[in-house]
């Protein structure tokens, strides 16, 4: 019987989440689970009989993005993690004693973003200051355009990276900076950590010299190597496996399904915020039908999960606790804040926000004002006819009455991708626009283009419907979206994730033939320059650029 019946604390004067009911082990069938009493629940005694409980609590995080301030914040939650007794702040642990419950932090990959090289040695050295035990490989690690840059990185922290499903040449600088697993050994009880990368590594990154030196597993060989570490842990009489799986949560709980030996996965990749416990949600049997629980702590460091739980002697989960804490709900520790503007350098204040609207609900597939700023600077710091930028550039916003500065900008797009002018066709960039919008009845990656210099209207069902050019004396030019012309041509500011066919809204190529011009900056230097010009305080709001109809 798996327990989760225990009301959530409160922690900062927040409620931490729902409480959740309690979950029985589902016999070897698998067959429905039934709901024991409270009164049965409220005795954990009663629930190991004469077996030795082993009580662990879980610090986890995934998908921070590179957000230096969340960061910052986290940090403090970290040290609160560390230093405040578990039974003091967790009804879970009411009444056990304190030296018996073991604390872990683990990461889920893609703490780190883009290849500025300051803003990843802040992203390293979090994970050290908070003192993760170990991470995992996500897609944007591998955004370090060289491979000797990434294992410097690797090679400075003492968290363990762990990347069971890759090969690395044997002779790149990365070889050897990829674990399988760890084993973590605390009062004699040992733990298994197994790491996993994304499969679809090479549809989530710019193809750089880095990703050329090392190959990724499908799934399904993944799976087939991860029972096989898990075989080889078991071996070693390791009973409690975790698994650091940065795939997704349908292959997350693929892997649920077709292994046995994991109890716990702390999942990332594709920013499902999970709260609570809940069976068929994130509680699940293995092939053997033992219980297993997934975790996911949503995107860009909004949130920090704590998940409480009690194995038994054999390595079974018999009692469960999942929270989710919101992490502006913390303070930025001043000396915290220092240490990371010690590494990149004191922002500078380029303007002030008047009003700005809510960032989209779905910023995937919706219009987003907050990226309409950055395309904007864009076209017109470069003198380009359009700005094309995809939406996952985006990851941040602008705030109402709040100061602007050159560290808010590199977090609302971080990536520091090299800026392109390109010569591409009306065909070209019609198809790269009909591309984006077949994201919107799904809701899925790569999402819709942000457009500076046109304008356009498509369905819900993700079909574009009109398209017109824009011109410098905002006049109106409609363009044939069903006949789009191949001699015609408009300069278009972009990156050169976009330019070499990143996410695919344009045939994959390393070196195009249609770029024009390099810069040796990304559009966060574009944006800034951008709104030093703007009438101060200006406003994020929306002007009917991208209209999404029924």
């Amino acid at each position: 019987m798996i327990n989760t019946s225990y009301t959530q604390p409160i922690l900062k004067n927040q409620t931490l989440g729902t409480p959740i009911g309690p979950i029985q082990k589902v016999a070897e069938n698998k067959t429905s689970a039934s709901t024991p009493s409270t009164a049965q629940n409220s005795n954990y005694k009663s629930i190991y009989k004469d077996s030795k409980p082993c009580h662990t609590s879980w610090f986890y995080v995934n998908d921070i993005h590179g957000k230096m301030t969340k960061m910052e914040r986290i940090y403090g939650m970290s040290q609160e993690f560390d230093t405040t007794p578990a039974s003091k702040r967790w009804n879970f642990f009411k009444n056990i004693p304190e030296d018996t419950i073991k604390k872990f932090k683990v990461s889920s990959g893609d703490i780190s973003i883009g290849n500025s090289p300051k803003n990843n040695q802040v992203a390293y050295k979090f994970l050290d200051w908070c003192k993760f035990d170990a991470s995992q490989l996500g897609n944007h690690e591998m955004d370090v355009v060289e491979p000797g840059d990434l294992a410097a990185l690797l090679e400075n922290t003492k968290c363990q990276m762990l990347a069971l499903n890759i090969e690395v040449k044997k002779d790149s600088p990365l070889n050897g900076r990829f674990k399988n697993s760890v084993v973590l050994e605390k009062d004699g009880e040992k733990f298994g950590i197994i790491g996993i990368a994304p499969s679809d590594m090479f549809d989530r990154v710019k193809m750089n010299n880095s990703l050329q030196d090392i190959k990724v597993q499908n799934v399904d060989e993944t799976i087939k190597h991860l029972q096989q570490e898990v075989n080889n842990l078991k071996q070693q009489g390791i009973n409690k496996i975790v698994l650091l799986s940065h795939s997704g949560i349908n292959n997350d709980k693929r892997i649920i399904k077709e292994t046995e030996g994991i109890d716990l996965i702390f999942g990332g990749h594709t920013h499902d915020l999970i709260k609570g416990i809940k069976q068929g949600e994130n509680l699940f049997y293995s092939k053997s039908g033992e219980p297993v629980i997934m975790t996911q702590a949503g995107k860009n460091g909004e949130y920090v999960g704590v998940l409480n739980v009690d194995f038994d002697e054999n390595g079974i989960i018999k009692r469960a606790q999942n929270n989710i804490i919101a992490t502006d709900s913390y303070s930025r520790p001043l000396y915290i804040k220092d240490s990371v503007e010690k590494i990149i350098g004191k922002p500078e204040i380029v303007g002030q926000v008047k009003e700005a609207v809510p960032l989209p609900k779905n910023i995937l597939i919706e219009d987003n004002p907050h990226a309409n700023i950055i395309v904007d600077a864009m076209r017109s710091e470069l003198g380009t006819d359009i700005a094309l930028l995809n939406a996952g550039n985006i990851r941040g916003a602008f705030t109402s009455g709040a100061e602007v500065d050159s560290r808010l900008v590199s977090d609302i797009t971080p990536f520091e991708d090299k800026m392109m002018i390109l010569n591409l066709t009306e065909k070209q960039i019609v198809d790269a626009i009909k591309y984006g919008c077949k994201s919107i009845p799904t809701n899925t990656k790569p999402g819709i283009l942000f457009v500076s210099g046109l304008k356009y209207k498509c369905n819900k069902q993700g079909e574009l419907l009109s398209l017109e050019f824009i011109d410098k004396n905002n006049n109106s030019h409609p363009i044939d979206i069903n006949n789009p012309r191949t001699d015609k041509k408009y300069t278009v500011a972009a990156d050169d994730f976009f330019a070499m066919g990143g996410d695919n809204y344009l045939p994959n190529n390393p070196n195009p033939d249609f770029v024009l011009r390099t810069f040796d900056m990304d559009k966060n230097k574009l944006a800034c320059d951008h709104i030093k010009k703007l009438q101060q305080p200006f406003d994020i709001k929306y002007d009917g650029r991208v209209e999404i109809v029924d």
